[in-house]
């Protein structure tokens, strides 16, 4: 099987389209989604993800911040599945129509931007679902179905499908047709809510189907579960799997962790796709780090990992209140509630962010996991890595104060003959975000990352060339 270059190497950001409107306080559309795209094309990302679009089970209905006790005005949770309006093959009639929905599609792409949907294979109690196939839900004694759980954390809203069924075909047939419809209406590429609580047959058998009818579709797998699950799920056929590198903070901790991902059994089969916050993921972190900890955990991100992705614009905005103390739920989500968000806001990481994926485009070593490399540096404070083209004529190095409060400086030590520099020549570091060059000797080099104002530096390493007229310059 041979993947699209997205499978390798892609920059997602996730947005929820009811929020997307300019008014505040009103539902947003696809029309409103159509008119950021220039946003998300200048931010310099090429997939834009959505939340489940289709219609909210009114039923049991969460409100704001996750109360049990909604108000009428309540949009409820998207990922509370089905309603009157319909199912999995329906869109919340507020986004728009298929044809609204069909023209984004066809809008995203004249911006190089691919439009990915969320598959959650889970209803809520008024999904037509549950009345058209009682049979596809594990039912009580007293006639009422077990909603999901995930503990901690209850899904009042939500009911799993029943995979036990003695109608287990004409159950997987149905979720497969899920795939099948939104592939017809031009979406290739989806993030599967879950797919840990769902047999591993089924995505075997699911995952092959839909990849002979289009062998260019990509499946990101949102399994934070045990490795073994994760690696199992990519051995079936998913694309892309989430990482742990949200709770991978310390130069201990990246190290070990990528080095597994770059360099360990799984590296032929398993792609990472990491994200420094999602929906449900607001670190510790990113809640007491401020402005430094979004910096350096984008830079990390996107330079560690050849796929990455931010939620936004909760990320660029710098959005760190929990709900609860020591939880990792969003304050005022947008899981439960409409948001307006000020794009325009002058403290906005919008400009970094886009120089960080311009850094990504225009350097191939950033573009594949392979060639990842870790060089010492005498401050534990310090990470310094390596991405290089087979051929070395792209290398790029990368620099980051993991500690969001403090100056860290110290002495990097790079393995010259891995990146094919002569130790006995000078060689210019080109700093990407700044567009500052520094002309290095040797080895061992000193570095100084102020968190005030840059904890990251990404650097472009330029060799020194001789030509025939004895002129000096950097390639």
């Amino acid at each position: 099987m041979v993947d699209p270059e997205r499978a390798r190497f892609s920059a997602w950001y996730e947005l929820f389209p009811r929020s997307a409107s300019s008014t505040p306080g009103a539902h947003g559309t696809f029309h409103d989604v159509e008119a950021r795209l220039p946003y998300v094309a200048e931010l310099g990302f090429d997939v834009l993800y959505f939340p489940p679009i289709h219609p909210i089970g009114r039923e049991k209905r969460k409100g704001k911040n996750n109360s049990l006790a909604p108000s009428a005005e309540d949009v409820g949770s998207p990922w509370a599945i089905g309603a009157a309006e319909g199912g999995h093959k329906s869109l919340h009639p507020e986004l728009g129509t298929l044809e609204d929905f069909r023209r984004l599609v066809a809008r995203a792409r004249e911006f190089g931007i691919e439009i990915a949907l969320d598959i959650a294979f889970q209803c809520a109690p008024d999904h037509p679902y549950v009345k058209e196939h009682p049979e596809w839900f594990r039912w009580r004694p007293d006639g009422t179905v077990q909603y999901a759980e995930n503990p901690p954390k209850k899904y009042q809203d939500i009911y799993p499908f029943n995979f036990e069924t003695d109608d287990w075909r004409a159950l997987w047939e149905e979720l497969a047709s899920v795939f099948e419809f939104w592939m017809a209406e031009g979406v290739r590429i989806f993030r599967v809510d879950n797919p840990h609580t769902k047999p591993f047959a089924f995505w075997e058998w699911a995952i092959a189907r839909l990849k002979r009818q289009h062998p260019e579709a990509i499946f990101l797998a949102e399994a934070f579960t045990r490795p073994k699950v994760m690696h199992r799920l990519a051995k079936l056929g998913y694309t892309q799997s989430y990482t742990y590198f949200a709770w991978r903070n310390t130069k201990w901790e990246l190290t070990e962790y990528f080095t597994e991902l770059a360099r360990g059994p799984g590296r032929e089969y398993f792609r990472p796709n990491v994200w420094p916050n999602t929906p449900d993921i607001l670190t510790e972190h990113l809640q007491f780090g401020g402005r430094p900890a979004f910096m350096a955990r984008l830079v990390l991100a996107a330079t560690l990992a050849a796929s990455y992705g931010i939620y936004g614009p909760a990320f660029e905005l710098l959005e760190s209140k929990p709900r609860d103390p020591g939880g990792e739920e969003y304050l005022d989500s947008e899981k439960y509630q409409i948001r307006a968000w000020d794009l325009a806001r002058e403290d906005s990481l919008r400009g970094f962010i886009a120089r960080v994926n311009e850094a990504r485009r225009d350097n191939p070593a950033l573009q594949s996991d392979a060639s990842l490399a870790f060089f010492p540096v005498d401050n534990e404070h310090i990470i310094c890595y390596a991405k290089a083209t087979p051929d070395l004529e792209n290398v790029v190095v990368t620099v980051v104060n993991v500690d969001p409060y403090h100056t860290q400086s110290g002495w990097v030590e790079l393995d010259l003959a891995a990146l094919g520099v002569d130790e006995r020549s000078p060689y210019q570091m080109h700093e990407l975000l700044t567009g500052a060059r520094y002309l290095w000797h040797g080895a061992r080099n000193f570095v100084s990352l102020d968190v005030t104002r840059s904890p990251a530096q990404i650097f472009r390493l330029r060799r020194k060339v001789r030509t025939e007229r004895d002129f000096d310059y950097f390639l």
